[in-house]
């Protein structure tokens, strides 16, 4: 035996207030939605009928209740059955012309939602197709009624009154319906009043007639200064027809994160969707605030976000290439002001260069750069340099940036956020383009060799600096470089670290992996870091033609310390232990004590 499935009302209430609906506010956009449907579907078969919802607050109808009237369409009496007392049936409204491609309503449920507020809903309605008035009385336990109503309305059209729950009456007063009138409807195409007086402008602002361009723009940054709390750094129009989509992109005057989620406003048909939406844009774009209508974009169940589906992929898009395109133009009509803007948004600009060839042009073209010659947009920095030659880190740039000037090297900081991805991509622009990472051994063989005569008088000053830093795997290198205030380097290269990297895990590693791991090593050429003297800093010079080798010890000691600090390498127990010794042995070498003796 087949049953129908039973509905407990209250239990929907509970769902929808607790789990679809992020707050009671919506109940005046469900009434407004139905009430706008209604209008619309009469002007239909009535062009020339009134398109007028006027709202009565508790205050004003003396009894707490609110009403809502509309001129719209109406309902008979066997619609009244149809559509307000079968939850979830669609076939009747599609018959009446509700639920066509125009109108707001999608789902069947906005009165339902009134129910968040109140515990009792009366729709009073008469059809425009003829009949007389009826009345609906909905309870928040579920029953109902319909009966011919005492009165006939005037006029066709629609009244809904609510009778509030107690503790939810503040929901249905002047002050509060009125914001929620204005907020859910101001660009709604028919006439909303409250009290007698029209709140809502009826228009989009981006939609409106002005008399000079200045005129529209200072209006569109005042609108912005009111919406989002911001005057825009500019302001772009969008259009995506094929999402039967207008609006406004509203630029930020200051720096946003990267990681914020940008909060949009949508409009559904110039009814408001929600304030916060955040799937409109690509992530990259998050330097704009929008304010758009659509008329083909699918809402969600709640109608406070947009379903995800492939026409909201392709209009964010499309979107996103009109927030590209107008800083193409920006970058072609009028660079300071570009400069401006880069200033404040480059994260997102070189973010869309990872995957844009035009924008990556743009970040050529006019980002400057960290480089050792100071700061320098890519493009200037090729014409001086055949090879775009990076850093890893910052720390890495500031050790190595004055030597490799001196060297006419060229050196670019890899160190901020996107920089190495971009150098890398620069051969789109033009395949000739040479980009790579800077390898110390590379920089090491621009030095100059020592003089042999020097050589030889310093040799032994050079075997007690390769004897005082045999335990620490380091080779003494001397050599002659830029600038000369630079006492030593500490270089390693790639396959350096890759050994000491190799080295470290060995020896945290197992019996077992420890095997493997040294067989590994095995494998690999031996190589070291460099501890690189330069002979043409005085303090070296006289330090290496010192006669006692204990002082000359203490010496490289410092060096060798002051080498590591100044390029930011990480200090393993057996350097930190060699810099303080040194230090506090100098320190009593200085005061005529013995030192290391």
């Amino acid at each position: 035996m087949e049953r129908a499935f039973q509905v407990d009302l209250r239990g929907i209430v509970d769902l929808l207030s607790r789990h679809l609906y992020a707050s009671p506010r919506v109940y005046v956009r469900e009434l407004l939605q139905n009430a706008v449907d209604a209008i619309t579907a009469r002007r239909a078969v009535d062009a020339g009928a009134l398109a007028v919802v006027s709202i009565e607050p508790s205050e004003m109808t003396g009894d707490g209740t609110l009403r809502m009237h509309d001129s719209g369409i109406g309902l008979s009496e066997s619609e009244v059955h149809e559509l307000l007392a079968t939850i979830g049936r669609s076939s009747k409204r599609d018959d009446l012309g509700l639920a066509r491609h125009e109108f707001l309503g999608q789902f069947g449920i906005g009165l339902l939602s009134c129910f968040l507020v109140a515990d009792e809903v009366r729709v009073t309605t008469r059809s425009a197709r003829g009949g007389p008035t009826v009345e609906w009385t909905g309870l928040a336990d579920g029953r109902y009624r319909v009966a011919l109503a005492e009165r006939e309305r005037a006029e066709p059209g629609t009244t809904v009154t609510l009778r509030p729950v107690p503790d939810m009456a503040q929901w249905l007063t002047g002050a509060m319906v009125h914001d929620l009138a204005v907020s859910y409807g101001d660009a709604l195409p028919v006439e909303v009043s409250i009290a007698g007086r029209r709140v809502n402008s009826g228009v989009l602002p981006w939609q409106r007639g002005y008399p000079s361009p200045h005129a529209r723009a200072e209006a569109l940054r005042a609108y912005a200064e009111r919406v989002f709390g911001f005057a825009p750094f500019d302001v772009i129009d969008l259009a995506v027809p094929e999402a039967g989509l207008t609006g406004l992109a509203f630029v930020l005057p200051v720096a946003a994160h990267p990681t914020a989620r940008s909060g949009h406003r949508v409009y559904l048909r110039r009814m408001l969707l929600a304030d916060g939406v955040d799937t409109l844009l690509p992530e990259w774009a998050f330097f704009v605030r929008c304010v758009v209508d659509t008329g083909e974009l699918r809402p969600t169940a709640s109608r406070e976000a947009l379903y995800e589906d492939d026409l909201l992929a392709d209009t964010r898009e499309a979107l996103g290439g009109q927030v590209r395109d107008w800083l193409v133009r920006l970058a072609a009509t009028d660079p300071a002001r570009l400069q401006q803007f880069l200033m404040i948004h480059h994260l997102g600009v070189k973010a869309l260069a990872l995957h844009d060839v035009e924008m990556l042009r743009v970040v050529d073209r006019w980002w400057p750069m960290e480089t050792d010659a100071g700061p320098m947009t890519l493009a200037e920095f090729r014409r001086r340099h055949p090879v775009v030659r990076h850093t890893a880190t910052s720390d890495e740039f500031r050790a190595l940036a004055a030597v490799a000037a001196a060297q006419n090297l060229g050196l670019v900081n890899g160190g901020y956020a996107y920089d190495i991805e971009i150098m890398r991509r620069l051969p789109l622009l033009d395949p000739s383009i040479t980009v790579r990472g800077l390898d110390t051994a590379e920089l090491a063989t621009r030095f100059e060799p020592l003089d042999p005569v020097l050589e030889a008088r310093i040799r032994p000053f050079l075997a007690v600096a390769a004897e005082t830093l045999r335990s620490l795997g380091c080779a003494v290198v001397p050599r002659c470089f830029d600038p000369p205030v630079l006492p030593a380097l500490y270089l390693r290269s790639r396959a350096a670290a890759q050994a000491e990297e190799m080295r470290e895990a060995r020896s945290a590693a197992g019996d077992l992996w420890s095997g493997v791991l040294g067989a590994v090593d095995a494998t690999e050429a031996a190589d070291v870091p460099q501890f690189i003297l330069n002979l043409r800093n005085p303090v070296v010079r006289r330090l290496a033609e010192a006669p006692d080798p204990a002082l000359a010890s203490l010496g490289v000691q410092a060096l060798y310390g002051q080498a590591l600090l100044a390029g930011h390498h990480p200090l393993r127990p057996g350097d930190s232990a060699m810099l303080n010794r040194s230090f506090l042995a100098l320190l009593d070498w200085a005061m005529g004590g013995r030192g290391a003796q």
